[in-house]
């Protein structure tokens, strides 16, 4: 599994734009990046803090409802996000290429 896991995140980083990815557990600690140590672990906290919140709403406005996907856009960067139940995959992209 951990072939497929490396596979998997050479092909989201060969993609144009693609600054990096981060795979978080549900602890909010990084445990794949293709980022440096002091970036990912940043990413990763805030991004889980983000994630937990956007799911909470998502469930106080449909209790039979789940997020599945969150995608955050600023002038220069661009996170995707795509939590699971043990994992969250964080994706970053410049926005000006």
């Amino acid at each position: 599994m951990a072939t497929e896991v490396e596979e998997t995140i050479k092909r989201i980083q060969a993609h144009k734009g693609v600054m990096g990815v981060v795979i978080v557990n549900h602890e909010g600690i990084p445990i794949k990046s293709s980022l440096d140590n002091a970036t990912s672990v940043l990413y990763s906290g805030l991004i889980s803090q983000l994630t937990e919140k956007a799911r909470n709403v998502v469930r106080e406005m449909d209790s039979t409802n789940e997020l599945t996907f969150l995608r955050v856009r600023s002038r220069r960067h661009e996170i995707l996000i795509a939590p699971d139940r043990e994992f969250i995959l964080i994706v970053i992209q410049n926005t000006s290429d």
